[in-house]
């Protein structure tokens, strides 16, 4: 099963007819799947499913209608256990972007936290999970792949928001303020930090 936000609300790319039970459910062809987004983006649903018996199969699919963009990012820690935010669009994020030719996904993680946010001496951890959203760029919709590394850092130093992203603040936050930043960030960032 694959959870696709559109607008916040998922579209379930999914192999069981059981997870439909109750709920709308489109086929896995081109004009189902632009109905399945347009009633999530309207809001006429809540949620969306779109069934394919295939599990295997079905990301490779759908990603041939709505085309594939890959990206990697980083919930960064630093020594005193805050977590680097950005907030952009109105919104607040975690620093991440898409994938150059040539590097690996680690590479990537590691290089638009930096350009994004400043901070320097960067490692990575470990894997966090993938998540995936619809973003629509000159009209037409993409679906964007994100790769999540935890990452930890000694950095100290200035935190400068890269302005040709449109990043208005770059900020570590505690407990107390991560969750008043969930209140106002995205569905797929909110998930990052369950459990």
């Amino acid at each position: 099963m694959y959870k696709v936000f559109v607008n916040e609300s998922p579209l379930i790319l999914t192999n069981k007819l059981s997870d439909t039970a109750n709920n709308k459910y489109f086929l896995l062809n081109g004009s189902a799947i632009n109905d399945a987004i347009d009633s999530l983006a309207s809001k006429k649903l809540n949620e969306a499913f779109i069934y394919h018996p295939n599990h295997e199969e079905i990301l490779k699919k759908f990603s041939k209608k709505i085309p594939l963009v890959v990206a990697a990012g980083g919930v960064v820690t630093n020594k005193e256990g805050k977590v680097l935010f950005i907030y952009r669009n109105d919104k607040w994020d975690l620093p991440k972007g898409k994938l150059d030719k040539g590097e690996t996904i680690e590479e990537c993680a590691l290089r638009e936290v930096e350009e994004e946010t400043g901070v320097e001496g960067l490692k990575i951890e470990n894997f966090l999970r993938t998540t995936y959203h619809l973003f629509k760029r000159n009209g037409a919709y993409k679906l964007k792949e994100v790769h999540w590394f935890a990452m930890k850092t000694n950095y100290k130093g200035a935190l400068v928001g890269e302005a040709s992203e449109g990043i208005e603040k770059v900020k570590w936050k505690g407990p107390g303020k991560i969750k008043k930043a969930l209140e106002n960030s995205y569905a797929n960032i909110k998930i990052l930090f369950e459990d």
